[in-house]
């Protein structure tokens, strides 16, 4: 794997599923098993390890969901415990307002979690109520209160913007409240109908475009006069609390994936270059714990390489050096350099390394449209 690779595990369960969600969750039902579940956790665990290059280090993991905080902490130590993690490495975890009150926050510091995600998502009770969550708006305050009193002191809150009938001043509203609180890490990014979700087949009426461009426009300058930087497309941070496991994610690097229908990527150096594969698991709870070890395994093929590695390194604001496409791909940065020159000649990318001009990140599809053609 490459350096500074990750770990993700994924908890499938939500107490109901949210209409605008296309995430791999299911609803909680009284039969589903979270003993057998986190046995299965450690069978996967086990399996995939061996896969790895010897000396592997987590910089970071990140429990995900669904919503882990259904999961008693000491459910959640044993697979932790096993994951080998550098000194200091990031250990986050979603938490759903509506449920902390479940399981004492502390607890999950105590089996070395040091990073909460709270999925606030709008600080309106009537946006809650359409977003179909099962949270108030006081639920998100205490959860945030209790946090703090457990001794996090790196917290994250998850907020939509764009929500059914939102005016510039409601969007705004939210995003001062989430500011208030001062987390050192605000994910702030605009409500989008997926398919195969109920909002594709029941969708509500949206705000108009002129709304959604003021929304952004003076969200971005709120979010920057208080002090956080805009380093990926939909997430901001105070100085030093950037998430690590975003910034591996967004540079094309390795990490493995735990969990039903967890998804990870995996390199590795041999005598003819590096070999990048995808990993997939089953995504229903109950094959996949009657087959933890089990991994649907693709390559990546070199073709293909250029316009994922874009895909994702291109959201950072910053974006990284020509040496991370050399190594996280396994390519020369020859093969894309005649498409970079011509976007640098429409001022659409920087020449001193892989990262947009604000005017790139704005037509981002575009900048993408020329590594689909590339030379």
């Amino acid at each position: 794997m490459l350096p500074h690779s990750a770990a993700y595990i994924h908890f499938p369960w939500c107490v109901r599923k949210c209409p605008y969600c296309d995430f791999n969750s299911h609803p909680l039902r009284e039969q589903d098993d979270f003993a057998a579940y986190t046995q299965a956790l450690n069978i996967d665990w086990q399996a995939q390890q061996h896969t790895l290059e010897e000396h592997v280090l987590f910089d970071s993991v990140f429990l995900g969901g669904g919503t882990p905080s259904l999961f008693e902490p000491e459910q959640m130590s044993p697979v932790l415990q096993k994951l080998p993690r550098s000194d200091g490495a990031e250990v986050t975890m979603e938490a759903n307002p509506g449920t902390t009150e479940h399981h004492l926050l502390g607890g999950y510091r105590d089996v070395g979690i040091n990073r909460l995600s709270i999925g606030a998502q709008s600080f309106s009770n009537a946006q809650l109520e359409r977003l179909g969550r099962i949270h108030n708006n006081t639920e998100t305050y205490a959860a945030y209160e209790q946090a703090r009193g457990a001794g996090f002191e790196n917290i994250n809150i998850d907020l939509m913007w764009g929500l059914p009938e939102q005016s510039v001043g409601q969007a705004l509203d939210d995003l001062e409240t989430a500011i208030a609180l001062q987390p050192e890490h605000i994910s702030w990014y605009q409500l989008t109908i997926e398919a195969k979700t109920e909002f594709a087949v029941r969708t509500p009426i949206l705000p108009r475009d002129a709304v959604l461009a003021d929304i952004e426009t003076q969200g971005l300058l709120r979010l920057e006069a208080a002090g956080y930087h805009r380093y990926e497309v939909s997430a901001f941070a105070r100085p030093g609390f950037q998430c690590r496991h975003n910034l591996n994610y967004w540079s094309f690097g390795d990490y493995i994936g735990i969990g039903a229908g967890a998804h990870g990527k995996i390199s590795n150096s041999s005598a003819n270059g590096l070999t990048i594969e995808r990993t997939l698991k089953s995504s229903q709870p109950r094959l996949y714990q009657g087959s933890p070890n089990t991994t649907s395994v693709k390559p990546v093929p070199d073709a293909e390489r250029p316009i994922e590695f874009m895909m994702n390194v291109l959201r950072l604001v910053d974006g990284v050096n020509t040496e991370t496409f050399v190594r996280n791909t396994g390519l020369a940065w020859q093969v894309v350099e005649p498409a970079w020159q011509r976007l640098v000649s429409q001022g659409l990318v920087r020449q001193d390394r892989i990262a947009t001009t604000a005017t790139g990140l704005r037509y981002l599809d575009s900048v993408l449209a020329e590594f689909l053609t590339s030379d």
